[in-house]
């Protein structure tokens, strides 16, 4: 929406105005900060909701009901918005401004229940118990790294005005998800990718932990992989929660509007892929995405679907004919199948998928939809936007089918970041 009303306006010359809900607008205002560099667009609120509602609703709405912000009626709104000089602070050209009143680095002594108390009404948690971030337990966790505490990793222009991702508040953040010193480097990758994504619909994250790192801090990359039941796995995940919401500023109904929003952002489905126990030629993630097989990467994703197997692949029916079926369900373009290794075996000893990226072609090729407009078939995936990963404990042969975006080209979807650079 930003981005259009900005073409229209730079390119074209033609005013513009963006229509949403009110609180998707507060967000909205800051994103034009980051992605249109300055001065924010005009908005207009409609009631909600709008998806789904007969004509006659949406009539109403233009021509009955009042902009949600301004309290004015809808179509003065519109006019005001699109022929009302430009404010000074619509013309402002610069970063979002500093937050205001600056944060103090620390607060006063008091009890550990009432501290956990104002955490959580401060919106810093995902409101289960952390672990306090006292002076001493922050300098054990910057250990973990060589990089100095008030070095900025990156700098956030949304939302809530401009903060700077530093690594010591990174290690605060660790700390509080119950992280060991040894996670450090890899929270502190993982923060490059932070706050994560969110929409109106239940949008999750998935993050992806490749090479020799798995095994140095004792990632779970077998039985039980997505589950409650390994240390690293869970604090890691959680600590991309406790960062998007605290230097983030991701705060439900001001930042994140999901109407049904999602149980996995409390661990963001944080995995290690399993690359000793592929088949001979196929090759971790981030071998395909350009790292050295020796190299520690962690990938990060988006998505919405997650389509399990439900029961074991047989042989009567080709796995990966199976899975293109599921496939037809996405709607992204992107596709990401996370498989047990014993399913890898099976694609490529007995159907012939002698790599990841053959199986992609395949995928990419013979996945068909019929477009609702044209009723012509339709084929909604690249090669490179499909994505094979292989974990899990080979128990049996289950997978999933997510459209998790982590193509290894698609700079939107998170992507990979070296783990090796922040130790």
């Amino acid at each position: 929406m930003s981005r259009n009303c900005k073409q229209l306006e730079q390119q074209y010359g033609i005013p513009a105005v963006g229509s949403s809900a009110s609180n998707i607008i507060k967000y909205a205002h800051g994103h034009d900060f980051l992605y249109t560099n300055g001065s924010p667009i005009r908005y207009i609120a409609f009631p909600f909701p709008v998806a789904g509602q007969p004509q006659s609703v949406h009539h109403k709405y233009v021509f009955e009901s009042r902009d949600v912000v301004s309290g004015k009626p809808m179509m003065q709104a519109f006019i005001d918005a699109l022929t009302a000089p430009l404010t000074a602070s619509e013309k402002y050209k610069g970063p979002a401004p500093d937050p205001d009143p600056a944060e103090s680095r620390f607060l006063g002594p008091d009890t550990e229940e009432n501290l956990q108390r104002l955490f959580k009404e401060l919106d810093y948690t995902d409101y289960l118990p952390i672990i306090l971030p006292t002076e001493e337990r922050v300098a054990d966790m910057l250990k973990g790294t060589s990089r100095r505490p008030d070095e900025v990793i990156k700098v956030l222009d949304w939302p809530g005005g401009r903060r700077e991702v530093t690594v010591e508040r990174v290690a605060i953040c660790a700390v509080m998800a119950g992280a060991k010193v040894e996670y450090l480097p890899v929270i502190l990758a993982l923060a490059n990718h932070i706050p994560f994504g969110n929409s109106t619909s239940s949008m999750a994250n998935m993050i992806l932990v490749n090479g020799p790192i798995r095994e140095e801090i004792g990632m779970n990359s077998g039985h039980n992989v997505m589950g409650p039941h390994n240390e690293a796995n869970a604090t890691i995940g959680r600590a991309y929660t406790i960062m998007s919401k605290t230097i983030g500023g991701l705060h439900n109904k001001l930042t994140t509007w999901s109407t049904l929003g999602s149980t996995m952002q409390y661990n963001n489905v944080c995995i290690a892929e399993n690359e000793e126990a592929m088949p001979p030629g196929w090759k971790p993630f981030h071998v395909q995405a350009g790292f050295k097989p020796n190299e520690s990467v962690i990938t990060v994703a988006t998505g919405w679907s997650y389509i399990s197997s439900v029961t074991e692949a047989k042989r009567e029916y080709p796995v990966h004919m199976w899975m293109a079926d599921y496939m037809k369900a996405l709607t992204m373009g992107s596709a990401t199948i996370i498989m047990d290794p014993t399913v890898a075996e099976l694609l490529k000893d007995t159907y012939g998928f002698a790599s990841k990226e053959q199986l992609g072609k395949w995928f990419a090729e013979n996945v068909e939809k019929t477009n609702y407009a044209s009723g012509q078939k339709v084929k909604p995936f690249r090669e490179a936007s499909v994505n094979i990963i292989v974990t899990g404990g080979g128990g049996q042969t289950t997978w999933f089918v997510t459209d998790f975006m982590m193509s290894r080209n698609m700079v939107l979807a998170g992507g990979s970041t070296s783990i090796d650079d922040w130790r």
